[in-house]
């Protein structure tokens, strides 16, 4: 087995990842970064993933909507070093890990997951014809249940 297999996170990690979601996403509803991409930007942070020695902080991004993902994404990463120190306030660590934004594409991915799925789907319950068998109610000959 690799020495550099991957590894499932620890709960402190996890628990740490946890925390500066939070952190962020205070500090992004607040509104007070004066970067232009991010004026009046609703900006959702999905996931944060920490390294090991939590030194390093990956916070998965998506703008309200989807729409203008480079322009916050570049703002973001322009406001990063104001960011990590708003965290560090929030949460009492050691060290202030570096912060690193990427835009979460899970949502596109899930979609198009579905669209091919839905694709090969049958047509609704609704639209079967009522001389199916299997789906027509039996009628008795009325003598009771």
């Amino acid at each position: 087995m690799s020495r550099h297999a991957a590894k499932e996170p620890t709960q402190r990690q996890l628990r740490v990842g946890e925390e500066i979601r939070h952190a962020l996403s205070t500090i992004l509803m607040r509104g007070d970064l004066r970067d232009p991409d991010l004026a009046d930007a609703s900006i959702t942070v999905s996931e944060v993933r920490v390294s090991p020695d939590l030194k390093h902080a990956t916070a998965f991004i998506m703008p309200l909507g989807g729409d203008h993902k480079v322009e916050t994404l570049a703002g973001l990463r322009r406001a990063a070093p104001f960011l990590r120190g708003q965290v560090a306030r929030a949460v009492r660590l050691k060290f202030a890990p570096n912060l690193r934004f990427e835009v979460d594409d899970r949502f596109d991915r899930a979609q198009r997951i579905d669209a091919l799925l839905g694709a090969g789907r049958p047509a609704a319950s609704g639209d079967r014809p009522t001389d199916d068998p299997e789906t027509e109610p039996e009628r008795g000959s009325g003598d009771g249940p």
